[in-house]
C-alpha cells in the first residue's frame, strides 16, 4: 500500500479517497501521536480552506480528536500560514488544516503541525499512519467527562492580519494594487491587510461559494489577473492559491513574476538591510537556472533541496536561514512564521517596491529567466515512483540528459500530491524544450498506464 502522507499532508478527492472516516482516523491517531507526552488535557487547532467539503471533513476530523480525550478549537476558513502562526501563538498542541492547496475542488487534504507551528517530519507521520493500519492498537477512548469538546473562534482572522502588519510595517498609500484571491482562504485577510496598509485595492476572485476554488484563477490561472493590472494601470498584481501560501506576482506590464523572482527581488533587498541571515537564500531543485546565475553576480549564497517547502524548511531550520521557497510562489520567511506564506510575501515585495522607489518590472531585472518547459504525464498513482524502472524510459531520459548538458538540464520527479510525473527541461530554445519535454511526457504516460 502507498505512503498515506505526501509531501503537504493527506491528499485524495474529497469522499472518496479523503473519506469522513480517513478524516475521524486521521484525527484519533493524530491527536494521539502529537499529545501523548502531554500531562494537561490537549488542544488540537483546525482551520480549513473555502472548498465544500471542508465542513464535513473538518468536523469528522475533530470527531476523532475528541475521541481520544484531546480538545478541538474551530477557527473556520482560515490561510495555512495563519494556522501554523496561532497554533504557536496561543500555545495550542497542534495545528490541522484541511485544504488541497491549489487543486480543484473535489481534492481536498489534511496536515498538521506541531505545537510550535512546523510541519511534521516523515517520522512523526508515520507514525500517525502505523496507528491508523493498526486500527488504533493500545489507544483508549475516554468516556464521560475525559472525552473531549469543540471551541469555536471567528476572531483568529484579526489575530493573523495583525501579526502579517507588524511583521511588515509598510506603508502603501499611492499604490494600486490588484488582488486574485482564488475565491479561496485569503478573500478576506489579504484584502483588509492591504486596505489597513493605505493601499487602493481592486479584488477579484474574492466570492467564494464553497464549489468555486481555484476555477481559472488564482496562482495557477494567472490570464485574467494579468489583463486587469494592465486594464487598471495598477502598481501591481497578487495572485494567491488556495490556502493562500503560495504567491505569485504580476508587473505592471501585465508580466508574471514567480517565486525564484520574489525571492531574487526580496532576498538582495534584505540582505542591503543586514537582514538575510548568512547571506544565502535555500531553493529547491526545480528553481530556474537564471536564479543560480543572479546569485553569483550579487555574491548570494544558494542552498538547494529536493521539491517540497517542508524540505526547504528543515534546511533552513537546521543551518539558521532566515529566507528560502519554491519557484511555485511558496516562500517561507522564517524569522515571522514557519511556513509558506502568501500574505507575508506580498508584503515584503511591495515593502521593496516601496522603499526603493522602483516599479516591479525594473526589480524584476535582477534575474533573467532561462526558458523552461514543464509537462505532467499522467500515470497510476502507485506506478509514480518507478519510472525508471522502465527501460524505454530511462534511455530517452538519458539521451536528452545528454543532449541538454553544458546548456541546460533535465529534471524527471513524480508529484507529491498527485497521480503525475512531472517532466521539466531548461535550455535556450523555449520550442525545443516544449517539444522534447512532451515527447517525454506522453512517452512516460503510454508506457506506464
Amino acid at each position: 500500500m502507498a505512503r498515506l502522507f505526501g509531501t503537504d499532508g493527506v491528499r485524495g478527492v474529497a469522499n472518496e479517497e479523503l473519506t469522513p472516516l480517513l478524516a475521524m482516523q486521521l484525527g484519533q491517531a493524530g491527536a494521539y501521536v502529537l499529545t501523548k507526552e502531554k500531562e494537561h488535557k490537549p488542544t488540537i487547532m483546525v482551520g480549513c480552506d473555502t472548498r465544500i467539503s471542508g465542513d464535513m471533513l473538518a468536523n469528522a476530523l475533530m470527531a476523532g480528536v475528541c475521541s481520544v480525550g484531546a480538545n478541538a478549537v474551530y477557527v473556520g476558513v482560515m490561510p495555512t500560514p495563519a494556522v501554523a502562526y496561532l497554533t504557536k501563538k496561543y500555545k495550542v498542541d497542534a495545528g490541522v488544516v484541511i485544504s488541497a492547496s491549489h487543486n480543484p475542488v473535489e481534492f481536498n487534504g489534511i496536515k498538521f503541525f506541531d505545537g510550535e507551528g512546523y510541519k511534521l517530519p516523515d517520522e512523526l507521520e508515520d507514525e500517525i499512519e502505523a496507528l491508523i493500519k493498526s486500527n488504533m492498537k493500545d489507544v483508549m477512548f475516554p468516556t464521560g467527562a475525559q472525552v473531549g469538546k469543540i471551541k469555536y473562534r471567528t476572531d483568529a482572522r484579526e489575530e493573523y492580519i495583525n501579526h502579517s502588519i507588524k511583521s511588515v510595517p509598510v506603508d502603501l498609500s499611492g499604490l494600486k494594487i490588484v488582488v486574485d484571491c482564488a475565491e479561496g482562504a485569503s478573500y478576506y485577510t489579504s484584502v483588509e491587510a492591504l486596505k489597513e496598509l493605505g493601499a487602493n485595492v481592486i479584488a477579484i476572485h474574492n466570492m467564494p461559494d464553497g464549489t468555486n476554488i481555484n476555477a481559472n484563477c488564482g496562482s495557477t490561472h494567472m490570464e485574467e489577473l494579468m489583463a486587469r493590472v494592465v486594464y487598471e494601470k495598477a502598481n501591481i498584481g497578487l495572485a494567491f492559491d488556495g490556502d493562500a501560501d503560495r504567491l505569485l506576482a504580476v508587473d505592471e506590464n501585465g508580466h508574471m513574476v514567480d517565486g525564484d523572482q520574489i525571492m531574487a527581488i526580496v532576498g538582495n533587498h534584505m540582505r542591503s538591510q543586514g537582514k538575510l541571515k548568512k547571506d544565502t537564500i535555500v531553493v529547491t531543485v526545480m528553481s530556474n537556472l537564471g536564479f543560480t546565475l543572479m546569485a553569483k553576480e550579487n555574491n548570494l549564497k544558494i542552498q538547494t533541496t529536493k521539491v517540497g517547502d517542508r524540505y526547504v524548511l528543515e534546511n533552513m531550520k537546521k543551518h539558521g536561514y532566515s529566507l528560502g521557497g519554491e519557484q511555485s510562489g511558496h516562500v517561507i520567511f522564517l524569522d515571522e512564521n514557519t511556513t509558506g506564506d502568501g500574505l507575508l510575501s506580498a508584503l515584503h515585495l511591495l515593502q521593496v517596491i516601496v522603499e526603493t522607489g522602483k516599479p516591479l518590472s525594473e526589480l524584476a531585472k535582477i534575474m533573467t529567466v532561462l526558458p523552461q518547459a514543464l509537462v505532467n504525464a499522467q500515470v497510476p498513482n502507485h506506478k509514480k515512483e518507478n519510472y525508471m524502472d522502465y527501460p524505454e524510459i530511462a534511455e530517452a531520459i538519458a539521451t536528452l540528459e545528454a543532449k541538454f548538458a553544458g546548456e541546460g538540464r533535465v529534471l524527471i520527479r513524480p508529484s507529491g500530491t498527485e497521480p503525475k510525473v512531472r517532466v521539466m527541461i531548461e535550455g535556450k530554445n523555449q520550442e525545443e524544450i516544449n517539444e522534447d519535454a512532451k515527447k517525454l511526457a506522453e512517452l512516460i504516460q503510454n508506457t506506464m498506464l
